[in-house]
Parts: structure tokens; C-alpha cells; sequence
């Protein structure tokens, strides 16, 4: 089965400080699968996307990102996007330590 992909962002963790980021660190790798999960209950964003791996919340989807997340998991299309590391950057600030890329497969 050939199955396609399209590219559909890159994006630093937001909150990354903020959340399981230092618990998770030593576990991340590039390539490693992240689960995206709405998150209805953010006062501070209306569509906010949260990140996870495993059991940890690592942070958001940065909000200037996250609208056509939202979009696509409010209609049901979540099982379509499928997000992993990118870049670890050990030596940056904790908000641009891990960037992500996001793409819709079929």
C-alpha cells in the first residue's frame, strides 16, 4: 500500500516549560510520534491543540498554528494527522527546544 503524505506545519512547542517537558526530554528522539488532542477547556485559547507523548503533556500547538488543527479535529479528521519531532535542541530555551512537523496522510 502506498500511502501519501502532505506537509502541513512545523512549530516549536509552546508551554514547553510549562508542562512534562524536563520529565520527557531524555525519551524524545527526532522521528518520535506525538499525539495531538483538542483541548475544549483552555481559557486562554478557544482552539487549542495539545501535544503528548505518551502520557505526558509536553505543551500546545503555538496559536498563530493551530487553526487548521482545529478545523480539521473539530470535524473528526484527527486520525489524518499524524505529528513527530523534527529538531531537538538540547542547548536552546525550553520554548524552542523541540520543533514539530505535521502532516495529513491518507
Amino acid at each position: 500500500m502506498n500511502t501519501k503524505k502532505e506537509h502541513l506545519a512545523n512549530f516549536q512547542i509552546a508551554g514547553f516549560t510549562y508542562y512534562d517537558g524536563a520529565l520527557a526530554f531524555k525519551d524524545l528522539k527526532i522521528g518520535t510520534k506525538l499525539k495531538l488532542k483538542l483541548d475544549a477547556d483552555n481559557k486562554y485559547d478557544a482552539r487549542a491543540v495539545a501535544i503528548y507523548y505518551k502520557d505526558h503533556k509536553l505543551g500546545y500547538i503555538p496559536k498563530a498554528e493551530n487553526r487548521i488543527f482545529y478545523k480539521l479535529f473539530t470535524v473528526g479528521l484527527q486520525r489524518f494527522v499524524k505529528a513527530r519531532i523534527q529538531r531537538i535542541s538540547k542547548d536552546e530555551h525550553p520554548e524552542n527546544q523541540i520543533q514539530v512537523v505535521a502532516h495529513i496522510i491518507d
